[in-house]
Parts: C-alpha cells; structure tokens; sequence
C-alpha cells in the first residue's frame, strides 16, 4: 500500500506504471485521476472561470485517514494493492490533483474498491478548497451529492 500526501506534482503515467508493476500477478487494475477543472459550477457552459485553487491540509491527519480509508477498503473487497496520491497546494487547471488506484483478481472489486475510496475521500479526508476566479476568491463548500455518493457506501 502507497498513501501519500504531498505539495508536488506527480507524474500520472509514473504513479500508473509503478503500480502495475509491483501489481503484475492482480487480474484487474482499477486508476482514478482526478485532475483541475478550469470552471466552477454545474458544466462549463454555465459554470464561472477558475484560474487557481488551494487546497489546504494537515499533511499528517490526512495521511492517516487516507490510511484509515484504505484499510475499510481492504476489509470491503480482497484486494492485493491500494495506492492514494493526494496533492494539497496551489494548482491550476489541468493539473492532477489525486491519484487512486486498486489491483484485485477481479475487475468488479478493483472498480468498487476505487469508487468507494473516492466517494469517502471526497467527504471524510481533511482537505478544504478556495478556488480563484474573475469575481475572487471562494472557499468551497461540501456538496450534497458527494455526501449522498458516500452514504450509499453504508448500506453495503
């Protein structure tokens, strides 16, 4: 397992190709790689620009509940891998954010697994958001439907 919460940028290809590597024997690998959107709102056509966005953590308490995350995951689904990339910072658009990715036997509980940790990694882990745009500078709120995509994780 690779959990790890940095300021630097990350290189998707790299974090992918090393997982797969120290993963050859799993039947499916499953990656996320959630990158910097360049709009804030519902799609792009309607959303605001977005030049730049922060985010804040406490590097510390966010590596163990991403650790903490990990662990549910594994007791979930008989998973053989998990790694978590979680960058805090100033970034820009395009720039990647996190990295998450699961190897398994089988397809079905390397996608779960990978969903599951990011819906709870969306709601639970200790980052906060100001994104930076034409009219200024917004701390983001939580959103309704990602605590609604993590609470379906409870009746399972």
């Amino acid at each position: 397992m690779d959990i790890r919460v940095q300021q630097g940028a990350f290189d998707i290809g790299a974090e992918t190709a090393a997982f797969a590597a120290r993963n050859t024997t799993s039947g499916a690998v499953c990656t996320f790689i959630g990158q910097m959107r360049d709009f804030r709102g519902a799609d792009k056509t309607s959303g605001e620009p977005i030049a730049s966005m922060e985010l804040d953590a406490y590097p510390g308490m966010a590596d163990k509940q991403l650790a903490d995350l990990a662990a549910e995951a594994q007791a979930r689904w008989p998973l053989d891998d998990i790694a978590i990339v979680h960058r805090f910072g100033v970034l820009k658009p395009g720039e990647p954010i996190v990295f998450v990715a699961t190897a398994s036997a089988h397809r079905g509980d390397a996608f779960a697994a990978c969903e599951f940790l990011m819906d709870w990694l969306k709601t639970k882990a200790p980052f906060w958001k100001k994104e930076t745009g034409p009219s200024g500078s917004v701390w983001v709120e939580a959103q309704a439907s990602d605590d609604a995509r993590a609470a379906r994780w409870k009746e399972t």
